[in-house]
């Protein structure tokens, strides 16, 4: 496999520490690492594989030096300015903001799911939202089989989905409420300590979140089903870290539930719990930290001819965002000569 040159971009971030975290796991054949981040954290230092390295300024400049692909997880305004800009120095990125995922020509992957789109980039592919990437890990193999007829998500999402702010608020909230002290949160627009807030990003004019949106757009886009019916509502909740997401498929072709079940046992990189009678099912204490996403209390939905009750939970943070970044540049790297 070929040795790369391999750069991030907001590498002093939640999701770009998780990035070293798993590049040092996976062992990928990383020749030259760069880090980049914003002014204030220039000059940082940070130690991957015992060997120290001195975080930059992101700049104009950055891609000048041969990069093949760089990870970005910086935001959507630097990745507008930015992935172009490495992109025309011949690096690939692989983008974990919402600022390239429904431009029409640059793919949108979960490498489980459609990983032929990856070569269809000119530069650029996009990473999907967190919540979209593990329903699509669990959708694709029964949409394949039974062919999805409609999608209800609810989704219930951890704070650090929000970053570290989030997370400071409900470690903050938590601590202000045992000692019965006010608490003004940084991040939500209500304190999340013991709450539970039906409102992730902006509202918009259809009178649902941004969030949800990006499910129903995401996930038609990775389906490639342009016309397929989908609603969803996203809460946030007091939990730190991994999102869990109640999810109910209509399919137009019946289905066994034997089958169903094997369908998600043999999919890639999807893990069966659902042992009911013996109280298991997915839960985010389990998937925290692991890169699998979990489906249990599987069951028929009663009230429509062809329909199925799931329960999906994964890490946010690993699959959700770094390790599905890091399987699209592994897949990527396979390609280089």
């Amino acid at each position: 496999m070929k040795q790369i040159n391999l750069a991030i971009v907001g590498a002093t971030g939640m999701v770009g520490r998780t990035f070293l975290k798993i590049l040092e796991e996976r062992n990928l054949p990383i020749k030259n690492l760069y880090l980049f981040a914003s002014s204030r954290s220039a000059g940082n230092t940070i130690t991957f594989k015992d060997h120290e390295y001195t975080v930059e300024e992101l700049t104009e400049t950055s891609f000048d030096r041969g990069i093949d692909i760089a990870l970005f997880s910086a935001g959507g305004s630097t990745s507008k300015k930015f992935a172009p800009i490495a992109a025309s120095k011949g690096c690939v990125v692989v983008d974990n903001s919402s600022a390239w995922r429904m431009v029409e020509d640059i793919p949108l992957v979960v490498p489980e799911v459609n990983p032929e789109d990856i070569f269809r980039h000119n530069g650029i592919i996009a990473n999907p939202n967190c919540s979209t990437i593990q329903a699509m890990v669990v959708l694709k193999p029964l949409h394949d089989l039974f062919k999805i007829k409609r999608v209800v998500y609810s989704t219930y999402q951890a704070v650090s989905g929000a970053g570290v702010a989030g997370w400071r608020d409900l470690e903050e909230g938590m601590k202000a409420h045992v000692n019965n002290e006010e608490f003004v949160p940084e991040k939500f627009q209500h304190p999340i300590a013991f709450n539970c807030l039906p409102h992730i990003d902006v509202f918009m004019d259809n009178g649902y979140t941004k969030e949800e949106m990006k499910m129903v757009h995401e996930t038609r886009k990775i389906l490639h089903e342009t016309d397929l019916p989908i609603t969803a509502t996203c809460v946030r909740v007091p939990v730190f870290n991994g999102h869990s997401e109640a999810i109910n498929l209509e399919f137009e072709k019946p289905f066994d539930l034997k089958e169903l079940k094997e369908a998600l046992i043999n999919a890639p990189g999807v893990v069966v719990e659902d042992e009911v009678g013996k109280a298991i099912y997915p839960l985010v204490e389990t998937a925290s930290g692991r890169d699998e996403t979990f489906v249990g209390r599987i069951r028929r939905d009663e009230s429509v001819k062809n329909g199925v009750n799931l329960w999906v939970v994964a890490d946010n943070i690993r699959k959700g965002a770094a390790t599905n970044t890091i399987q699209i540049a592994e897949k990527l790297i396979e390609e280089m000569k």
